[in-house]
């Protein structure tokens, strides 16, 4: 039986490419009773049967996002504007706390740079990004600047583009590799974010070896992926390096005494913004309405 990988999923079909052949597939049947859901990047096993396929096996994922919903991803470029929208940190912890979640390694793609009137603005973000222990990659609209970083993070990876709405992952993508002219779209003023162009997600195979999947924007993340409160603090990695040498076994970093973590922020050496996102997201985990 022979072996592909789920490059798009839409409208109940599942599209496989293995190698020059690409077919158009449906699910079996007994996967919804077994609460099984293939995902793009998935590698599948299916039967032709005519002009259509079956997926009759998802083999085991070594990665899986839940938003962007992907699979088997190496690599995941979080790309944030620093203007036309705002920079969002946020955003960007909770987007970190979802590729930590999920295994996979990030790196920080900063865009529009040419739109930043402040150098001392665009150092200071860059060098918190560098302090969260992730490389950052920063570009601008024009020009080439950073995108020689960018292809290298990419070359023989399954790589995902994830970020807000309108940040230019498309543009990002199109100046990386002009032969895809993936449609982009202008900030809504009025609402001050960018208009859904990427209504899907698609892998798109590189010239240069490897997948990349550009991903519909958006900008509220739920932390569905996060278990417990508990494992909360593993996912961000100045913190996790810590969490031994708090006193007390459990400890939730907000007012334990001994605890390592607020001894760090006191200190300086975990940023104040990164642990009141940290709180913040704490708390949503304990507010949020759980799933059936």
């Amino acid at each position: 039986m022979p072996k592909g990988r789920i490059v798009k999923a839409l409208a109940g079909y599942y599209y496989v490419q293995d190698g020059d052949a690409y077919w158009q597939c449906r699910a079996r049947g007994v996967f919804r009773k077994r609460g099984i859901t293939p995902l793009v990047g998935d590698e599948v096993m299916y039967e032709v049967s005519g002009s259509e396929g079956t997926v009759t096996e998802v083999l085991p994922r070594t990665s899986e996002l839940v938003r962007p919903p992907i699979a088997n991803i190496d690599r995941a470029i979080l790309v944030f504007s620093l203007a036309e929208p705002a920079f969002n940190p946020q955003l960007l912890d909770k987007f970190l706390v979802h590729t930590e979640a999920a295994g996979v390694e990030a790196v920080i793609c900063l865009t529009k740079a040419d739109l930043l009137d402040d150098g001392d603005k665009l150092a200071e973000i860059r060098r918190s990004c560098e302090q969260m222990g992730y490389p950052v990659v920063v570009t601008s609209s024009k020009g080439q600047s950073g995108l020689a970083e960018i292809r290298a993070h990419l070359a023989g990876n399954l790589s995902v583009f994830a970020g807000q709405s309108g940040v230019g992952k498309s543009s990002l993508l199109n100046a990386l590799f002009s032969e895809l002219q993936l449609e982009t779209a202008p900030i809504s003023h009025k609402l001050g974010r960018g208009k859904h162009t990427t209504r899907h997600v698609e892998l798109i195979y590189l010239p240069e070896g490897g997948w990349v999947a550009d991903t519909p924007g958006f900008s509220s993340l739920d932390f569905h992926s996060v278990r417990d409160i508990t494992e909360l603090g593993l996912y961000f990695r100045e913190m996790r390096e810590r969490l031994g040498e708090c006193k007390f076994r459990g400890c939730l970093h907000v007012n334990e005494p001994g605890c390592a973590v607020r001894q760090a922020v006191d200190g300086g050496d975990i940023q104040s913004s990164r642990y009141e996102h940290y709180l913040q997201f704490l708390q949503e985990i304990k507010e949020r309405k759980p799933r059936y």
